[in-house]
């Protein structure tokens, strides 16, 4: 302080960012490529769609190789193994929300002008061995996993808490699961290549009271990656390429008991509003919705958070077939988490890669009418990071 004035750092203008290039491998149960091979696989053909023979930064999502493969220090391995090497490398994590933060990480190096090309890729091959255990571990060691939680139980522990607060049938969560498989069924790189009827949905085995097999997204293997430059000098790369409107991140408290509702979700809410704002935009504006729904009830708490529903309302809008393609608010229009996989540290550039897809009109029998404007929502461990990311394509 000098004078009664408070010295604040001057805030460096940013570059816009654009999406240039997509890859992305048919999620599997178990692939018969290694760790390594999915993400120099998906790398190649990113760099191949935008174009490029070198990039200036690599940013590799992963939350599980050091625990199922053994292998940490992903990032370097993928870029030596890509032939990118002498270039930041750099391994990106945020429990269940790694992709996003891989995206978020790339879009601030190209937006800061650190580098002029990067490449977000997220890889995970969840099939190495039992992965709920290291999964687990996205909550606080010492107070919650001892005492056997996981991230189902925490998710079936707010799945309780909505059902009796707002009187809501379980019957009302039935199709955010018709829609994501509906949506799958016409998807390529989907797991689940198959529609479900509310009947299989209800009479589905339970896995952790209330949840059951439907609500809940599955283990797999896949890998994804997008190359990011700077917006004004995107069209040297595609015809299309797809501005980053926004980038923001929020935390909760970290254990769900600590907070003070638990179903509201504030690092959702909050990660959507700054979104929001630094875009310009509000939720009519959002032509789709490409929402984290490893589980109903996420997805639900998620639509409210962000503004496209009241509380305790979020369920109606599935309920109503409002979240379907032909819906006022389409999610997980490729399938999302549930159906199309949750292969943790690609999860968000794959859906990055099928946002891109939709607003370049080359989505397929999945395609939304005159989308224009997507948004991102990722979330890591039980809500407490929560990251938003807002595209749209470039006129």
């Amino acid at each position: 302080m000098d004078g009664g004035l408070i010295w604040r750092p001057v805030r460096r203008a940013m570059r816009e960012v654009a999406v240039v290039g997509i890859g992305l491998i048919k999620v599997e149960k178990q692939s018969a490529l290694s760790l390594r091979q999915m993400g120099v696989e998906v790398i190649r053909q990113a760099m191949e769609s935008a174009r490029v023979d070198e990039v200036d930064a690599l940013y590799a999502g992963n939350m599980l190789a050091d625990e199922l493969q053994g292998q940490k220090h992903v990032a370097s391995l993928l870029a030596s193994e890509a032939g990118l090497v002498g270039v930041e490398a750099l391994q990106v994590r945020a429990a269940t929300a790694t992709g996003a933060a891989a995206l978020r990480m790339a879009y601030l190096s190209v937006a800061s002008g650190e580098a002029d090309v990067a490449i977000a890729v997220g890889v995970e091959k969840m099939s190495s061995a039992p992965a709920t255990p290291a999964l687990a571990k996205a909550l606080d060691a010492e107070l919650e996993v001892p005492t056997g939680a996981t991230l189902i139980s925490q998710n079936a522990r707010l799945m309780q808490m909505y059902l009796e607060r707002y009187k809501v049938p379980y019957e009302g969560f039935v199709n955010f699961a018709i829609n994501a498989h509906r949506n799958a069924a016409t998807n390529p790189y989907a797991l689940f290549q198959k529609e479900v009827t509310p009947e299989i949905v209800l009479n589905s085995r339970i896995v952790n009271e209330p949840l059951r097999l439907y609500d809940c997204s599955p283990i797999c293997d896949g890998a994804a990656a997008v190359v990011l430059v700077p917006a004004d000098q995107a069209r040297a790369f595609t015809d299309m390429p797809v501005r980053i409107l926004a980038s923001a991140v929020a935390t909760d408290y970290f254990r769900v008991e600590d907070r003070p509702d638990p179903l509201a979700l504030d690092a959702a809410r909050l990660s959507a509003r700054r979104a929001m704002r630094r875009a310009n935009v509000n939720p009519r504006d959002i032509d789709f919705f490409e929402v984290h729904d490893a589980f109903s009830i996420m997805a639900a708490l998620i639509l409210e958070a962000a503004g496209f529903a009241e509380r305790g309302e979020g369920w109606k809008l599935a309920a109503e077939g409002e979240i379907f393609r032909e819906g006022r608010i389409p999610i997980a229009t490729m399938g999302g988490l549930k159906a199309r996989g949750h292969p943790i540290g690609a999860t968000a550039i794959y859906q990055t890669a099928e946002i891109v897809l939709q607003l370049t009109g080359r989505a397929g029998p999945n395609q939304i009418p005159h989308a224009r404007r997507a948004m991102l929502q990722s979330v890591g461990g039980a809500g407490s990071t929560v990251l938003t990311h807002i595209f749209e394509i470039m006129g």
